[in-house]
């Protein structure tokens, strides 16, 4: 003859904490090496941009006033008036 204990049975399952803990540290790492890599990216834009003469800039429509602004997406070349 078989019995089941019934507290076993009833009591839910203890859920694992450390996975959730781990995913969120992860998570947040991941989000400062993105952040990061970003930051490199605009700076090397900005810099290749800064090392461009008045005229290729002109060519590209930007001012060499607005490469930091091209260069963090404030402004939209697509909505710049060609003068």
């Amino acid at each position: 003859m078989n019995t089941i204990s019934t507290t076993a049975a009833a009591l839910p399952a203890k859920p694992s904490v450390l996975p959730s803990v781990l995913g969120k540290l992860l998570r947040l790492i991941r989000g400062w090496g993105d952040a990061i890599a970003i930051y490199w990216m605009r700076r090397e834009a900005i810099k290749t941009l800064g090392e461009l003469d008045d005229r290729a800039l002109r060519d590209i429509g930007i001012a060499r006033c607005h490469i930091e602004a091209v260069a963090n997406g404030d402004i939209d070349l697509e909505l710049i008036r060609i003068r």
